[in-house]
C-alpha cells in the first residue's frame, strides 16, 4: 500500500492542476445538484421497523385510509387572561373564531374546538384545539402555514396567550453554520501555532472546507431521493470538516520534515502520502466501518447518519491523497517556516523535532510508567462512573428553549392539564376477528382506563370498515417518566387477558410507546454494538501493526474513552450537573439514537490517533529503533501533531454545543470529551506507559498469524530501507535512557 500511496502522492503532485480541476469540476457539479435537488422528503420512512409501536403506526395508516398517519398537525393551547377563564365569553368567542377560521384550509383535515372535544381544564384557565392536516409536515404549503400563523396572531391580538405545539409550525433547527464557522476559526489558530506559517495553516483549512463542500452538496442533491434530513447534514459536516483538517494536516506535516530532510518538493509529497497517507487510509477506514456499520442496528434514521458521515470522512480521504499534495505542488515551499526556506540551521532543527516537547513528555512517562498507568486509568474509570445510569429516551419539546412556543405550549398543558397530558397512549384495536367491534374496541377501551395511572381514556374511534379502532389513554405521568415506560408495559402485560375477553387485539402506539420502544431496542443493542466495534478494532490492528498485544491495548483504551464519555454526557444532560454552562435549559433521558452513534464515532476517532501515533513508533522499531526509543520517536515526530489535531477536533466538536437541536448538542459535547479523553489520557499517556511495560512483547506476532495476515506496509519499509549499521534484534533489547 506504501508503494501504491507514494506514487500517488507524486502523481498528484505532477498533475496537479488537472488534479485540482478535477476536484472544482465535482464540487460544481454537486453544487449544481443540490441546487437543481428537490426538497427532501423522508416522512414515507418507517423510523424503526419491528417494535410494536411502528407496527400499530403502520396499522393506522394501513386502515384508515385518508388519514395519513404521518400527517402534520398542530395543537393550540389558549390560556386566558390572570383571574379570568376561556370560558368567558369574549375569551370562548375568539377560540371560536379561530377554530373557524383554520377549518377553511384546503389542506386541514380537520379543527376541532375545544368545547366540543371537552379539552378545557378543570379550573378553566387553558384550552387546547387540535388542527390535524392531510400532508405531512414537510408538504405544508406556504399558505398553509401562513393562514395557521396569522390566525394564532390575532388571537393574540385580541389579549388571549396563544402557544403552539406539534409538528406543522415545528421550529427547525440551526443549520449549524455559525459552528463551523467557530471550528474553523480556532482551527486556523491551532494551525498556524502548530506550523508557523500561514500557507501550511491554511491547506488543510482550504482543503477540508472543499471536501466539506462535495460532501455536503451531494447529500442535499441526494436528499429528496434517500430521505436525508437536515439532522443527517448537520452530524456528516462535523465529522468531515474536523477529520479533514486532521488528515491534511498529518500530511502537509510529514511533507514539512521530509524537506527538512533534504528531499526534493516531489519526493517529498510521494513520501508524505506514502507514509503518513498509509496512516490517514486506515485511521479513514476505521471511521468508515464503524459509521456504515451503524446500518445493522435497524434504524434508518441511524443509518442515513453513519452513511452520510462515512461518505463525507471517504471524500476527506481523498482530499488528503489527492488534492493535498497537488496543492502542495503548486507552492511547494509555502508551507515550510520562513526559517527552512532562508535555509537557517535553528529553524532546520526545529522542523526536524530533535528533542522536543513530545519526546520529553514520552521520557517522563516512560520513567513511571506504573503509576502513570494506574492514575490515568483511575480517572478515566471516576468518569465512566455515570454512564452505569444511563437512561435513554427520546426529548420532545419539553427539552426546548422556552424560546420556542413549542416550549411554552408543552409547559402550559403541563400546568392544564397534567404531565402525562403532553404524551398521550395511542392504543390501535384491531377487532377484523371480533362479532362485536364495537363491543370489543369499548371493552379495551374500559379495561385500560382502570389501569393504574391513567388518568383518562377518549372514547374509541371505527374505521370506515368497522373493524379497527383507536382511543388514546392520558397517563399521570410525563413521557419521558419512569411511571410511564412501566405503564406501557403493565397494559401490554394486560393484553393477553383483554384479548380473551374482548375477542380483538391491541397494540400501544403514539410518540410516547414509540419513544419508549426505540429506547429499549437501542438500549438492548448498545452492548453488543460496542462488541462488535471492540472486536473490529482488534482485527483492523492486528493487520495494521502486526501485533496481539498493541491492538489489545487499543481496544482497552477505547473502551475507557467511550464509557468515560457517556459518563460525561450522563452526568451533564442526565444529571444536570453543568448544564446551565452548556445551555440545557431540561435535564432528563439521553436521545436514543445518541449512545450507540457516539460508540461508533469514538470507536473511529480513537483509532485514528492510535494509527497515527503508533505508527510512526511501529515505522521507528521496523526501521532499527529499540522499543523505547521508538516509543520516543513516535512522539518526537507526531506529538505535537495529534495535540494540534486533537485540539482542533474538540474545537469543531464544541462549536456544535450551541446548536439549538437536543441531539446535535449532545452528540458534539460527547465527541468533545472523548477526544479530550482518548487522545490527552489514553494515546498520550496511557499508550507509551503500557508499551514502556511491555518493551519487545508489544510488537510480538505468532509465527503461523505472520503468515496469514496481510501485508499492508503501513510503516513504508519499501519506501525506505533501513540504514545499513541499524542495531541487531540483540541490541534492540539493551535498555535505553528515559
Amino acid at each position: 500500500m506504501a508503494t501504491f500511496l507514494y506514487r500517488l502522492g507524486r502523481g498528484a503532485f505532477r498533475w496537479r492542476w488537472s488534479v485540482v480541476l478535477l476536484w472544482f469540476a465535482a464540487l460544481v457539479a454537486a453544487g449544481f445538484g443540490a441546487v437543481s435537488a428537490p426538497a427532501a422528503d423522508d416522512s414515507g420512512t418507517s423510523f424503526m421497523p419491528g417494535i410494536e409501536a411502528q407496527k400499530a403506526y403502520d396499522l393506522i395508516g394501513e386502515r384508515f385510509p385518508g388519514a395519513d398517519a404521518n400527517g402534520a398537525n398542530a395543537r393550540i393551547v389558549f390560556v386566558a387572561p390572570d383571574g379570568e377563564k376561556v370560558t368567558a365569553t369574549d375569551t370562548r368567542a375568539v377560540i371560536d373564531d379561530f377554530v373557524a377560521e383554520t377549518g377553511k384550509g384546503s389542506q386541514v383535515a380537520s379543527a376541532v374546538s375545544p368545547f366540543a372535544a371537552d379539552a378545557v381544564s378543570e379550573d378553566g384557565s387553558t384550552a387546547y384545539a387540535v388542527v390535524t392536516y392531510k400532508v405531512a409536515a414537510d408538504d405544508l404549503t406556504d399558505s398553509s402555514t401562513h393562514a395557521l400563523e396569522n390566525a394564532v396572531d390575532e388571537a393574540r391580538d385580541k389579549g388571549v396567550t396563544v402557544e403552539v405545539g406539534g409538528t406543522a409550525l415545528a421550529t427547525q433547527p440551526a443549520a449549524g453554520g455559525s459552528a463551523e464557522a467557530i471550528g474553523i476559526g480556532i482551527a486556523a489558530i491551532v494551525l498556524l501555532i502548530t506550523f508557523g506559517s500561514l500557507a501550511a495553516a491554511g491547506l488543510p483549512l482550504l482543503t477540508a472546507v472543499i471536501g466539506v463542500g462535495v460532501s455536503m452538496a451531494g447529500i442535499i442533491a441526494l436528499g429528496s431521493t434517500f430521505g436525508l434530513s437536515l439532522t443527517t447534514g448537520t452530524l456528516a459536516s462535523m465529522l468531515g470538516l474536523a477529520v479533514g483538517i486532521d488528515y491534511a494536516l498529518f500530511v502537509v506535516s510529514r511533507y514539512r520534515e521530509e524537506r527538512s530532510r533534504g528531499r526534493d518538493p516531489r519526493e517529498a509529497a510521494g513520501l508524505a502520502v506514502g507514509t503518513a497517507g498509509s496512516a490517514v487510509v486506515f485511521a479513514g477506514l476505521t471511521v468508515i466501518i464503524a459509521l456504515a456499520g451503524l446500518s445493522v442496528i435497524g434504524v434508518p434514521m441511524l443509518t442515513k447518519m453513519g452513511l452520510c458521515a462515512a461518505a463525507a470522512v471517504a471524500v476527506g480521504v481523498l482530499v488528503a491523497l489527492t488534492l493535498v499534495p497537488a496543492l502542495l505542488g503548486m507552492w511547494p515551499d509555502a508551507v515550510l517556516s520562513r526559517g527552512v526556506r532562508n535555509g537557517r540551521p535553528r529553524a532546520l532543527r526545529k522542523q526536524r523535532n530533535e528533542n522536543n516537547g513530545g519526546s520529553r513528555w514520552a521520557r517522563f512517562v516512560m520513567r513511571r510508567p506504573k503509576a502513570v498507568l494506574l492514575v490515568t486509568v483511575a480517572a478515566l474509570g471516576a468518569l465512566a462512573v455515570p454512564a452505569a445510569s444511563l437512561e435513554m429516551g427520546m426529548p420532545g419539546d419539553e427539552a426546548k428553549p422556552v424560546s420556542t412556543t413549542e416550549r411554552r405550549a408543552y409547559d402550559a398543558l403541563a400546568d392544564g392539564f397534567g404531565a402525562g397530558f403532553n404524551g398521550p397512549l395511542t392504543i390501535v384495536v384491531d377487532a377484523r376477528n371480533s362479532d362485536d367491534p364495537k363491543g370489543a374496541a369499548t371493552a379495551v377501551a374500559d379495561a385500560i382506563k382502570d389501569t393504574d395511572g391513567v388518568v383518562s381514556v377518549s372514547p374509541p374511534t371505527l374505521n370506515p370498515d368497522g373493524d379497527t379502532a383507536t382511543f388514546s389513554a392520558v397517563p399521570s405521568t410525563g413521557p419521558n417518566d419512569e411511571a410511564t415506560k412501566e405503564l406501557v408495559q403493565s397494559i401490554r402485560a394486560e393484553r393477553a387477558g383483554l384479548e380473551d375477553s374482548a375477542g380483538a387485539t391491541f397494540e400501544v402506539t403514539g410518540s410516547t410507546a414509540m419513544d419508549i420502544d426505540v429506547a429499549n431496542a437501542l438500549q438492548d443493542a448498545l452492548v453488543p454494538y460496542l462488541i462488535v466495534i471492540i472486536a473490529l478494532a482488534l482485527v483492523l490492528l492486528l493487520v495494521v501493526f502486526r501485533s496481539v498485544l498493541v491492538p489489545v491495548k487499543a481496544a482497552f483504551g477505547y473502551l475507557l474513552s467511550v464509557l468515560a464519555s457517556l459518563g460525561a454526557v450522563v452526568a451533564v444532560f442526565q444529571w444536570g450537573w453543568g448544564a446551565e454552562l452548556l445551555g440545557v435549559e431540561q435535564t432528563g433521558p439521553i436521545m436514543s439514537l445518541m449512545p450507540i452513534f457516539l460508540v461508533g464515532i469514538v470507536f473511529g476517532l480513537a483509532m485514528d490517533y492510535e494509527v497515527f501515533l503508533v505508527a510512526r513508533m511501529r515505522e521507528a522499531y521496523v526501521h532499527g529503533d529499540r522499543p523505547a526509543q521508538a516509543v520516543v520517536s513516535g512522539f518526537r515526530h507526531n506529538a505535537r501533531v495529534v495535540v494540534a489535531a486533537a485540539v482542533i477536533m474538540i474545537a469543531v466538536f464544541s462549536g456544535f454545543i450551541g446548536s439549538t437541536e437536543s441531539m446535535i448538542k449532545t452528540v458534539g459535547f460527547g465527541l468533545a470529551v472523548a477526544v479530550l479523553f482518548d487522545a490527552f489520557l489514553v494515546r498520550m499517556t496511557i499508550v507509551p506507559a503500557v508499551l514502556a511495560i511491555l518493551g519487545d512483547k508489544a510488537w510480538w506476532l505468532p509465527r503461523w498469524l505472520d503468515r496469514l495476515l496481510p501485508r499492508v506496509d503501513i510503516e513504508g519499509a519499501a519506501l525506505t530501507a533501513p540504514p545499513a549499521d541499524s542495531p541487531s534484534e540483540e541490541a534492540r533489547r539493551e535498555p535505553v535512557r528515559t
